[in-house]
């Protein structure tokens, strides 16, 4: 392994400067065990999504009695192949939120550079308190099972980006990151998450993309049960 390369969740990481684009996309992996990845996502999704029908309709009502409707929302993410598509959330922010964020961003420079530098904020004045804590536990998270059904989404990959995100900080690695689908939880997730800057975010998902494997992604599917537990790296 060289200088320039690092294990990361057992994946060897490597860095690609954001200047330089690639001149072909890494995707060596044979046709099968994209299809094995594919079936994975979609049993195991079915599966999660009737078994826990019973928590989808608490958080919808939680989501729905503490800042009434919609209970669940879609902000535009980049997937595979730079199509966009509309990522599932429950609704963890108030109503007016934008107006709030224009607001806090305008009375606070701190919090201005913070969004300028990250797309997210810390404090987030726009959160409820319902809203903190199922994003704390990642719970606000769930109906992205719907985006795996959709084929829209895997269980592991990168976590979803917006276009400027992508723009601005993965530059030509953005061909790495989108080779593959984004994923629910992913290298990020378990490596750090919000702890990690965004260079090394982007060094995770480079890897992930050109390193992917079955036991790879069961292995992050494991480690990422402890992160949700001890809530590392969220707010």
């Amino acid at each position: 392994m060289s200088e320039n390369e690092e294990t990361v969740n057992g994946y060897a990481a490597n860095f690609v400067d954001p200047g330089l684009r690639p001149k072909r996309r890494h995707s060596t992996h044979p046709a099968w065990e994209k299809v094995i990845k594919r079936t994975v996502d979609i049993v195991a999704a079915v599966i999660f999504i009737v078994i826990h029908s019973w928590l989808y309709l608490i958080l919808w009502l939680g989501v729905r009695y503490t800042t009434g409707s919609p209970a669940i929302y879609s902000h535009r993410r980049v997937g595979r192949g730079g199509k966009e598509f509309n990522c599932l959330k429950f609704r963890s922010m108030l109503v007016n939120s934008a107006e709030i964020l224009d607001r806090h961003l305008e009375e606070n420079p701190e919090a201005k550079a913070e969004w300028e530098r990250d797309f997210k904020l810390r404090d987030d004045p726009r959160i409820t308190k319902f809203g903190r804590i199922i994003r704390k536990t990642s719970l606000d998270e769930l109906p992205q099972f719907w985006n795996v059904l959709r084929g829209e989404m895997s269980l592991v990959g990168p976590r979803p980006v917006i276009a400027k995100e992508l723009e601005q900080y993965y530059g030509g690695a953005a061909i790495f990151y989108s080779s593959v689908k984004p994923g629910i939880t992913g290298p990020w997730q378990v490596g750090g998450r919000n702890d990690l800057g965004y260079d090394e975010r982007v060094r995770l998902d480079v890897g992930y993309a050109r390193n992917w494997s079955l036991a790879g992604d069961l292995l992050i599917i494991a480690k990422t049960f402890a992160v949700v537990i001890t809530r590392r790296g969220s707010y």
